[in-house]
């Protein structure tokens, strides 16, 4: 008896020391973030190209695709930069069509396969990854985003100038002026 008692005493004990020390040990893990959805996971990536493409050759523009994931850290930091950087934002406007292609993989099967091997596989350099097609949808440039960066970011002015680097404008074409839609 004495032992069944001094057992149940030493199993609460651990149950009790667990449910107090597991806690405290997590609290200093960083919680996950909760991100917005910025990549349309049921897009099909060549519809969303080919509407690209119209708008671009109607507005003299050139196409960016983004190739991502939700989950991914990197993709939400540079597509904040798309917008919150106001240089970075208003050359995007002028200059391109913009274009978040989801990549993840879920089940096993990555979706928009068939896009990313279309481009020369860009997700190979990680996430997110950037091609630049023409209006007419030639493939100008792909980009490891890694190349952007600067520390925990993304570097203004290298996304700046990979930006201008492969505008309509560097090739001394001049894009529509903006209407308001």
């Amino acid at each position: 008896m004495k032992n069944n008692i001094l057992g149940k005493a030493l199993s609460l004990s651990f149950v009790f020391i667990g449910a107090t020390i597991l806690p405290a040990l997590g609290a200093d893990q960083p919680a996950k973030p909760n991100r917005p959805a910025i990549y349309d996971t049921k897009a099909d990536g060549r519809k969303q190209i080919t509407e690209a493409l119209t708008i671009a050759k109607r507005d003299r523009k050139n196409v960016l695709l983004q190739f991502g994931a939700n989950w991914c850290g990197w993709c939400h930091k540079l597509h904040n930069l798309f917008q919150s950087n106001k240089d970075i934002a208003a050359f995007l406007k002028s200059n391109y069509v913009v274009v978040l292609i989801d990549v993840d993989k879920v089940e096993g099967k990555q979706h928009n396969a068939d896009i990313d091997e279309r481009y020369g596989n860009p997700s190979r350099f990680g996430l997110p990854a950037l091609v630049v097609l023409d209006a007419e949808g030639k493939q100008l440039t792909t980009q490891d985003s890694g190349k952007l960066e600067e520390g925990d970011h993304h570097d203004p002015a290298k996304v700046l100038a990979f930006l201008k680097q492969w505008s309509p404008a560097s090739k001394g074409e001049k894009p529509l002026p903006q209407k308001s839609r």
